[in-house]
Order: C-alpha cells, then structure tokens, then sequence
C-alpha cells in the first residue's frame, strides 16, 4: 500500500484529471488493471492473503509499483517464492571510485576486486607485488590460477587450494546456468588447463568463503594469508577479494616491509624466482 501511494497516475501513464482523489497514488483497481490481474486477487495480495502468486504476476506489479530491484525482491520473499537474483541499480554502476578506496586502504595486505566471471576489475599494489597481478595476464583469476607461471611458482598451497577454487567456480555457474559469461570463462580455461578439466569432473560444490595461502615471495620468503571473499549487496556483480596475514611466518611485517619505499626499491630486483 506504502509502494502503490507514491505512484502518481501521471506516472503509470493514466489521465490526469476528472473527480478528485481521496487517496494519493493509485487506486487498488488502478494497479490491477495495468497489472493485468483481477482486482479481488489485487486486494487479497495486498491484504496477505493466503493466495496463489507466479513469478509473472508479482513482475508486472513491482513494474506498475515501479519497484527497486531490491523491493522486487522484497515482494518475491513476502509471496513465499525465490527471490530472482539481484540486479544492479542503475544509480549504483559508478561505485569504482568508492571500491578502489576500500582496496587501497588495505595496504599493505593484497586485495583485488572480481566480477561474477572471476574477471580481475582492479587490485592494489601488494596483490601485484605478492600476488603477481599485472597488465600482461589474461586479467582472470580462475584462468590465471591455472596458467599463470609466476603465480603457481609462488603457491605453495596450489594443490590444496586448486579443488576449492574449481568447486567455488561451480556453485557459481550452477547459481546462473544459462548465463553465457560462465559458460565462455569455464570453455577457456578447460582449453588452458587439463589440470582444470579433471577437478572439473569431480563435480564438486563449495560455497565461497576463506582460503589459507602460503606463498614464496622472492625478495621476502615465505607468507601466509588468507583470501576473504566479501560480496557488495549494492553491486551483486562484483566481490572484494581481501587478503589478511596470519600470525606465522612474521607475514605481517613482511607486507608492511614490501610496501614501504625500501622494499619496493627491493621487490625490483628480486633474489630469486
């Protein structure tokens, strides 16, 4: 009722005019009428009633009601169905600005940020220093996990964790099965790597979460972190990628080191590796 008396009936494209309203918004017929449903089973949605509702419908309402996507999905969770999965809003594309501060205020730790097809959108300087994240890979990190050199001469936890990052990126392809990003991400990287294509096969499923790395860096030896992986509600294509030291292998200290002026002049020309 809150959502149908902030729509004017110049907004829904009705005639301006006529008797005078006692309600502001629109009238429950009204909603009705360019939903395309009756306006008793209007009513009895409205009143919670315990109604039959399809996916269809409550669209073509939250369309009249000119609905968030976040109140849609409201609406779905209110109807007792799945709530379709979050979109983002047009007013919160431009967030970059805003996410490359959060990164670069984790330094000296490494942190990158990803799109739902593992692509790599931006990192801070400690993901390119430990990490080895540069201009010159493909810029995925599912592919680059796989076939990046530099990167796999550094993990030293590579086997262990490459059967999580594969049944990661399944629970992820199994959320949006016909989405053809997923599909073209997992045919390149099954191409690249045969290592890939039979973790692949063992069909397993992991929800995103932490990650534990140990890592050989050439100038500092080793370092343990552990990979967070933070979803952004107001921008449900994209996730942060936070790396935080552990309390083993002075890890901490070695960051800090490797971002301060003196260890960036040494991460230039490395001991080894």
């Amino acid at each position: 009722m809150s959502r149908r008396a902030r729509v004017s009936p110049a907004e829904a494209g009705l005639p301006v005019g006529g008797a005078r309203r006692r309600t502001p918004g629109l009238r429950r017929e009204e909603v009705a009428v360019l939903a395309g449903v009756g306006a008793s089973w209007y009513q009895w949605l409205e009143q919670g009633r315990d109604i039959s509702v399809s996916p269809q419908v409550l669209d073509a309402v939250a369309r009249v009601l000119r609905l968030s996507d976040a109140e849609r999905r409201h609406l779905y969770a209110l109807a007792g169905l799945n709530p379709p999965a979050p979109e983002v809003a047009a007013e919160k594309r431009d967030m970059c600005d805003g996410l490359r501060r959060v990164i670069d205020t984790w330094m000296p730790y490494p942190a990158h940020i990803m799109d739902l097809y593992y692509n790599c959108v931006m990192y801070n300087d400690a993901a390119a220093m430990v990490l080895g994240m540069r201009p010159d890979i493909t810029q995925n990190c599912l592919v680059d996990f796989f076939t990046d050199p530099l990167y796999r001469s550094r993990s030293k936890s590579w086997e262990g964790n490459a059967r999580t990052v594969v049944a990661q990126f399944r629970a992820a392809c199994a959320a949006r099965p016909d989405d053809e990003g997923f599909q073209a991400v997992l045919a390149e990287v099954r191409a690249a790597s045969e290592e890939f294509g039979a973790l692949w096969e063992e069909r397993d499923i992991e929800d995103a979460g932490q990650i534990r790395k140990e890592l050989d860096h050439p100038v500092v030896g080793l370092l343990v972190v552990e990979s967070t992986l933070m979803k952004v509600p107001a921008r449900p294509d994209l996730a942060i990628v936070l790396h935080t030291p552990l309390d083993e292998a002075n890890t901490a200290a070695k960051l800090e080191w490797l971002a301060s002026p003196e260890g960036r002049r040494g991460a230039m020309y490395p001991v080894a590796g």
